[in-house]
């Protein structure tokens, strides 16, 4: 992973464009500027001894007015820079994240993700910055060498030996951080990921009044944050002793040898101030030490996007469906789970267009498997599903999503507004705009029985969202009215269990009424949902244990049971005399 953290770091560095590159003309120019600072009043010290014309204390100062400029404008440069490579990673790292496989993005947490999005973009994003600076960093060292071996080359050995000495020492520093840094990111991640589920499951932890334990479980890898948190700062601060020990020997050798000098008639004593002054800038690695750090804080963040940009994505195809209205063909499906185990099993299921089809089956059979699988939420390991004669797999984003249309058990609600929740996944002209709703999405809100609420708002179908406070059925509802795009076939998982029996008979006609007879997945466990069915599939083990109509399916006394509730020692299922039971 860290190949791939490193390159996602060059192509960072890329995305600041030409920020980047004033970012990098400021800082050579100011650096050009400080290494020409020292000679410059050197020569002015000799100038007022000899008591010359005072050019030089003028061009010094000019030298400073420039590190002054290039100062400001490389601040600019890089919080500009940094903050368009920031956005572009966050959209690129986004966009890959919603086109996950649901299989994959579940195996990190909500909270993880967030942070990698949120945090580690962030710190990533200040690549180009971080090495522009960096670079530049290292050029008063360079060209302090250089310069002191114009003026005298026992100076720039001395010089020489100092830096060496520093530069194996900070060597030692960036390997110790960069991986005390990427294992306290990682980390933060769990915690945040912890944090996300207890925030998700906030009404149960109260209900259940286990507070204070998941407060324990969300906090228990502090003591791992601390620890890596500690090495990642005694680090930084041996670095910074280290530097703070050789840097003033460094500059007290550069004397005692410049003092000789002096008195051996080598040196001015101009020259001598300004073998000081470059030994004070290149020995000065405090802004070396901070920028190493900033560097390995930004690959650690940028290995860390990297892993998640590494997961593989949903990839579609080209085709589009021909003429037809929902034709359903399952053959050999076969769905596992991560360790091995078949969630289905060799399904065989073939639905003709315009039919309803109910799914039953008891808890962990497969249900919504198979209805993830029929609408591409899922691609099974083996097999293939076709709609109208064209596998899923080979239509295209825009074909798949217009023909299909999901309705969830507990769905998400996306928009800013009703009118863009029902909307959402739709062309742009679909949506409300300018105060006016279109007859498409009231007449969807109508056959989810939510129309009436909607209506009763302060704003009708433009209230805002968090200004619509809904019950578990409301928002069933409002979802199922978001899935009823859908022209060739609409999957129900679950979709109207919160609602009561009267809505859910009016959402079933409004649906079964609908004009282009689209091919209707609902999975159940209601048996009058079943028996208003064309056809139910029974699934029993991730196998399809029976197809056919709910009359004859009923015989079956193991088919009856999957509609009972399981049995209490004295009492019976609902509909059995108690003595049935004893």
């Amino acid at each position: 992973m860290p190949a791939d953290g490193d390159r996602l770091l060059r192509q960072a560095i890329t995305y600041g464009g030409g920020w980047t590159i004033v970012l990098g003309a400021a800082a050579l120019l100011g650096a050009v500027a400080e290494l020409l600072l020292p000679a410059a009043l050197g020569l002015a010290v000799d100038a007022a001894l000899g008591g010359a014309a005072p050019w030089w204390p003028v061009a010094a100062c000019g030298l400073v007015v420039v590190i002054v400029a290039t100062d400001t404008l490389a601040t600019l440069a890089s919080g500009t820079g940094t903050a368009r490579t920031t956005a572009r990673l966050r959209h690129r790292l986004l966009r890959h994240l919603l086109a996950l496989d649901p299989r994959h993005a579940a195996r990190r947490p909500v909270g993880d993700l967030i942070g990698r999005l949120v945090g580690q973009a962030a710190d990533a994003g200040q690549a180009g910055a971080t090495v522009v600076l960096g670079l530049t960093a290292v050029l008063p060292s360079a060209g302090s060498v250089l310069a002191l071996l114009l003026l005298d080359w026992r100076l720039a050995v001395t010089f020489g030996v100092g830096l060496l000495l520093l530069a194996v020492l900070m060597r030692a520093f960036l390997t110790d951080a960069s991986a005390a840094a990427t294992d306290y990111l990682g980390v933060q991640g769990r915690i945040a990921g912890r944090l996300a589920e207890a925030l998700h499951g906030a009404r149960t932890i109260a209900a259940a009044g286990t507070v204070r334990a998941e407060i324990d479980r969300v906090l228990a890898p502090l003591p791992q944050l601390r620890t890596h948190g500690t090495r990642t700062w005694t680090t930084l601060a041996r670095a910074s002793a280290r530097t703070a020990a050789v840097a003033p020997m460094l500059q007290l050798a550069i004397v005692a040898v410049g003092g000789w000098s002096v008195t051996e008639g080598r040196l001015t004593p101009g020259q001598l101030f300004a073998a000081v002054q470059y030994a004070a800038l290149g020995a000065g690695l405090g802004t070396v030490v901070a920028t190493l750090n900033r560097l390995v804080r930004t690959r650690a963040g940028a290995q860390r996007v990297a892993a998640a940009l590494a997961e593989p994505v949903r990839t579609y195809g080209t085709a589009t469906l021909p003429a037809g209205a929902g034709r359903l063909v399952l053959s050999g499906v076969t769905v596992r789970a991560d360790d091995g185990r078949p969630v289905l099993d060799g399904i065989d299921l073939r639905v003709p267009s315009g039919a309803t089809i109910a799914v039953v089956g008891p808890s962990g059979s497969g249900k919504s498997s198979l209805a993830a699988v029929v609408g591409r939420l899922r691609d099974p390991d083996t097999g293939e599903v076709l709609l109208d004669g064209v596998p899923l797999r080979q239509l295209s984003r825009s074909a798949l999503r217009e023909a299909v249309g999901y309705g969830f058990e507990r769905p998400i609600l996306i928009g800013d507004t009703i009118a863009e929740v029902i909307a959402l996944g739709r062309e742009p002209e679909t949506a409300a705009g300018a105060g006016r709703v279109p007859g498409e999405l009231v007449t969807a809100a109508r056959a989810a029985a939510i129309d009436e609420f909607v209506e009763r708002l302060p704003d009708g179908y433009l209230t805002r969202l968090d200004a619509a406070p809904m019950s578990g059925g409301e928002t069933q509802r409002l979802g199922l009215a978001r899935a009823l795009h859908a022209r060739r076939l609409l999957i129900l998982d679950d979709a109207t269990s919160s609602v009561d029996t009267a809505t859910e008979h009016r959402i079933a006609e409004a649906i079964a009424a609908h004009a282009d007879r689209r091919t209707r997945m609902i999975v159940t466990h209601r048996v009058a949902t079943a028996a208003t069915a064309d056809l139910v599939a029974w699934l029993d083990g991730g196998r399809l244990r029976g197809v056919g109509r709910h009359r004859d399916l009923w015989r079956d006394p193991d088919y009856r049971a999957v509609f009972q509730p399981p049995a209490v020692p004295g009492h019976a299922p609902a509909g059995v005399p108690v003595e049935a039971v004893r």
